[in-house]
């Protein structure tokens, strides 16, 4: 035996290749995780504001957002002519966009001066100037960037509470009321159903319906005062010269980056996380949060879990404990392992076919006649996109389930029917405990794919915005007839819909990121549970 056949007999060889095949899987991976987490996380933490002069002597305020090459093609040759920066100048109801780019040989000098202030509109996206004015009802209250800046900030507080109050009647008391009036047409309509187009009963529930409109009539004459009160102003001072006033009402946060130390960075970086994921959505998804993406996602995989784990388990366990095994039985788990195989918009094509045409229809036919033709159930929500879900999943519970039976040993069952168990005692007290960490591998494979499938949601009940969500404080409480928002379809939306594309980047990488940590933490409670199982186990001697 030679050299070289003595090493490939060792084995050398494979275990090299083996080694540098994970090496180069795991950089892969890295290097994914670490650009979404670099190109996200970045976008909260506030960067220096500049004040470029350009050649042609206009001024630009804005911030530096990338930087590349000026490049020119010539006979297959690259001539690299400079560079030139992108630039984020906001002030989009001025300019039409948020961005520019600017060649630097344009550039005769830059600074970061540190009047400049950034200020996060509810609309219309950043705005980037200098404070002139702080006005009080149309009337200047003081003049000067420090005076008047310092009359925002006193200002701001009282402005929130006013604005904290109108959210609170518009979205609790007047929601209640539309909720209320709305039942009790319903019941009007369930009455001319019956046969009972007048009377007392009819009476009442209209009665109830002029004491809710008056009670709405009162909400909406607070708004009205409330509103009188939002006067406030600031005359801020563009780069080019042009003078906005902005209201205060309209301002979520104003800062002075440039003014920033390295802890007031640091403030304003958790301050800007927390409000992403505990805030809604703005701007056409692109600016805000994304509280209620990451509640119809979460709701979304419980859901599918509740419905797809036992359904797997309990099938699994027919064809490994009960089904006599032979032609049938191996054709069925060919057509399980390839269920797992099919396209999900397969999957979706058949939830809208069944689940909400079918099943919706008749729900809404024998329990919601009242409220037709306007469907309850019969229409695209939370239930049906989870059960759709949990359809698209289960072939990864049966196949992890059946191999964790045919795992146990066949000893442990013979020892439990030979002490007189029948044999759904010993499936149900030794079989099922022993491959509940089998179990627990499928169901954490299903979440996975679950919470990263977006082609099915599309169908059967996601939205782009939702309105409510699907548990709130009126009866019935938990609504799995509503729409919902997903984390995944939030990154489609605001990457490939939005007509504003350099300003939703960040905001896919940052829910991107999101999505992955959501789906490792759900994993990680899946894997706790199973290694306790496991030592569980192992100290039971099963």
């Amino acid at each position: 035996m030679n050299k070289i056949q003595k090493i490939w007999a060792r084995g050398d060889s494979f275990i090299w290749l083996t080694g540098a095949t994970l090496a180069a899987c795991m950089i892969l991976i890295s290097g994914l995780l670490l650009a979404i987490l670099i190109n996200g996380v970045v976008y909260f933490w506030p960067s220096e504001v500049h004040r470029f002069e350009l050649k042609n002597g206009s001024n630009l305020i804005g911030e530096i957002t990338d930087r590349e090459d000026i490049t020119r093609i010539e006979d297959g040759k690259t001539t690299i002519l400079g560079k030139r920066i992108q630039v984020k100048r906001g002030n989009r109801d001025l300019y039409g966009d948020d961005f520019i780019w600017v060649d630097e040989a344009d550039i005769v000098s830059r600074g970061t001066p540190h009047s400049i202030s950034v200020f996060e509109r509810r609309e219309w996206g950043h705005f980037y100037g200098v404070i002139q004015e702080f006005r009080e009802s149309g009337k200047t209250v003081a003049t000067g960037q420090d005076r008047a800046y310092e009359a925002f900030l006193d200002k701001v507080p009282k402005v929130e509470d006013i604005l904290d109050e109108i959210k609170e009647i518009e979205k609790y008391r007047i929601g209640k009321i539309n909720h209320d009036i709305s039942d009790h047409r319903l019941n009007i309509k369930q009455l001319e159903l019956d046969g009972v187009k007048s009377g007392p009963d009819v009476l009442a529930e209209e009665n109830e319906i002029k004491k809710l409109q008056e009670k709405y009539e009162a909400h909406v004459k607070t708004l009205a005062e409330l509103r009188k009160q939002l006067t406030s102003s600031l005359i801020v001072l563009t780069g080019d010269g042009q003078e906005k006033e902005i209201p205060l009402k309209q301002i979520v946060r104003a800062y002075q980056p440039n003014n920033f130390g390295f802890f007031d960075r640091v403030g304003f970086f958790v301050s800007g996380m927390w409000e992403f994921v505990s805030g809604d959505p703005r701007e056409s998804n692109t600016e805000g949060g994304v509280f209620p993406a990451i509640f119809g996602t979460v709701m979304m995989v419980m859901i599918m879990s509740i419905v797809a784990t036992p359904l797997g388990v309990l099938a699994a366990f027919y064809l490994r404990e009960y089904a006599k095994q032979g032609k049938v039985v191996s054709m069925v788990r060919i057509a399980v392992n390839n269920l797992a195989g099919v396209p999900s918009i397969v999957f979706g094509v058949f939830g809208v076919g069944f689940f909400i045409y079918f099943v919706g229809g008749t729900i809404d036919r024998l329990f919601f006649e009242e409220a037709l033709p306007t469907p309850t159930f019969g229409t695209g929500g939370i239930l049906w996109a989870s059960l759709t879900l949990a359809l698209l999943t289960v072939p990864v519970v049966i196949v992890a389930t059946e191999e964790g039976l045919a795992a146990v040993p066949r000893g442990i069952r013979e020892a439990a029917l030979a002490l007189g168990s029948t044999q759904f005692e010993t499936i149900f007290r030794v079989v099922l405990p022993a491959v509940m960490p089998s179990i627990l591998t499928g169901l954490i494979l299903a979440m996975a794919r679950a919470a990263g499938e977006v082609a099915p949601l599309m169908i059967t009940g996601v939205v782009k915005l939702a309105p409510a969500l699907a548990v709130d404080s009126f009866s019935p409480f938990l609504h799995l007839d509503r729409k919902f928002m997903h984390l995944g379809f939030h990154i489609y939306d605001v990457g490939f819909q939005s007509p504003n594309v350099d300003a939703a980047r960040p905001m896919v990488y940052t829910t991107t990121f999101l999505l992955l940590l959501i789906v490792l933490l759900l994993n990680s409670l899946a894997i706790s549970l199973r290694n306790r199982l496991r030592k569980k186990l192992t100290i039971s001697g099963l």
